[in-house]
């Protein structure tokens, strides 16, 4: 194994599911701004989960749609451009149709 390219700063920090408020702590050297009490009674970083295995389907048996940073909404403002740079023929508009000439 190479040496001197773990980090040293590891310390124990809270994981919270925010999907069903389910919290573990372990030791980590993730960043975090935030920080929560944990049951033990002192207080650690906390750092945000959207999936974790408490509201992943494969251990919970459940299927369940996560969309909790809106991802449909950053999408469709990020491609809105383009929809208005080509536009499509809407649900419930006609078509224009345009007869070219008739050869003679």
């Amino acid at each position: 194994m190479k040496k001197d390219i773990h980090p040293d700063n590891y310390r124990m920090v809270i994981f919270r599911d925010i999907s069903t408020n389910d919290e573990f702590i372990t030791r980590s050297c993730a960043p975090s701004k935030e920080t929560a009490t944990f049951s033990d009674g002192n207080e650690y970083p906390l750092i945000k989960l959207e999936i974790s295995s408490a509201s992943h389907p494969f251990f919970t048996g459940k299927m369940k749609f996560v969309d909790t940073a809106g991802r449909i909404d950053k999408f469709n403002k990020k491609f809105a451009k383009f929809a208005e740079a080509n536009p499509t023929k809407q649900e419930g508009e006609e078509e224009e149709i345009v007869e070219a000439p008739a050869a003679e």
